[in-house]
């Protein structure tokens, strides 16, 4: 293990949704619980079998560690381990806090042009890399992206960068697809009152076809329809977002057409290739922190994320360095 001073931990909507609702699906909080998974520190002590990082570097976090070598471990599919550890998901504590101990294997150093901030964004980064290896994005896919929070705009991002000719992107809002612009979306259609089926044809009108893939962000049950319309007949549906434990979808629309439907849970393998793309310049998250907050004022920044501010808030937990 490590013990890590914090520097950047960014609010998730999962964690306003534990500190809000106190549970997600079967993850129930019972006792006190540190929120934030998604962060970045410096290493100041090292467990004395620790041979890949010293004090003094910069890491980025992954927060998911499994506890046992099970089949999905031996498989390279960690992120499937029923008992893994994950912070902020009860009844493991996260890391939105000055020190914090942590798996040694499960902190990556950081290159010196990568900066902290980015390493906390590696997290959510990390899904939209695992959301587009899933869904099979190549050279010259035509992709459409349901939802334009953070997590929608990490899988234009990604999708771009595996060579997708075409992105086009939904949401709500219009400053959020403003941002989906920003980052490399091709199209936008800002959903008001349309049918699932109104919001299909508008996708297949601005792409000029039907997408061969669908990542679908929201959850939401209007949107998880509109994808199954959406996508070409022979395509990928992968559903990132999570809503009700129980939806009603046109599943023998998608069946006939043989649309795949395939869902994702967080991500793994990641760290490695998005700090790559970061060091290398191929991709850029920066556009993505719209707020930064010092660890005092943690309130404020979780109420920020709640109303729907910006794009990714950030914490920081260094009172000397609240920069980017």
């Amino acid at each position: 293990e490590v013990l890590l001073r914090m520097h950047s931990v960014g609010i998730c909507g999962s964690d306003v949704h534990y500190w809000q609702h106190g549970r997600i699906g079967d993850f129930v909080v019972k006792d006190p619980m540190v929120l934030g998974h998604e962060a970045s520190g410096t290493v100041i002590k090292v467990g004395s079998e620790v041979t890949h990082l010293k004090p003094g570097d910069r890491v980025a976090i992954e927060p998911g560690v499994p506890r046992e070598m099970d089949e999905f471990c031996k498989t390279g599919r960690y992120n499937l381990s029923p008992t893994i550890f994950f912070c902020a998901t009860p009844p493991d504590d996260g890391n939105l806090c000055r020190y914090y101990k942590h798996s040694a294997s499960y902190c990556y150093k950081l290159p010196d042009n990568v900066t902290f901030e980015e390493g906390a964004l590696i997290e959510p980064l990390s899904v939209g890399i695992h959301a587009c290896k899933r869904a099979g994005v190549t050279l010259g896919s035509k992709v459409f992206v349901s939802g334009s929070g953070p997590i929608g705009l990490v899988n234009v991002l990604v999708a771009k960068m595996m060579g997708a000719a075409a992105v086009v992107i939904t949401d709500l809002s219009a400053s959020r697809l403003q941002k989906a612009k920003e980052v490399g979306a091709d199209f936008t259609i800002q959903v008001k009152n349309e049918t699932p089926q109104e919001v299909a044809s508008k996708v297949e009108s601005l792409l000029g076809c039907m997408p061969e893939i669908t990542v679908e962000c929201t959850g939401v049950q209007a949107c998880i329809q509109a994808g199954i319309y959406a996508t070409h007949s022979g395509g990928t549906l992968v559903l990132v977002g999570l809503g009700p434990e129980m939806v009603t979808v046109p599943i023998v629309n998608a069946a006939v057409r043989e649309v795949d439907i395939r869902g994702i849970f967080r991500y793994c393998n990641t760290w490695p290739v998005a700090i790559a793309l970061l060091a290398s310049k191929r991709i850029n998250v920066k556009p993505l922190v719209t707020h930064r907050f010092p660890l005092e004022k943690a309130l404020e920044a979780f109420e920020t994320t709640k109303r729907g501010e910006g794009v990714k808030v950030m914490l920081k937990c260094d009172p000397t360095d609240l920069s980017g």
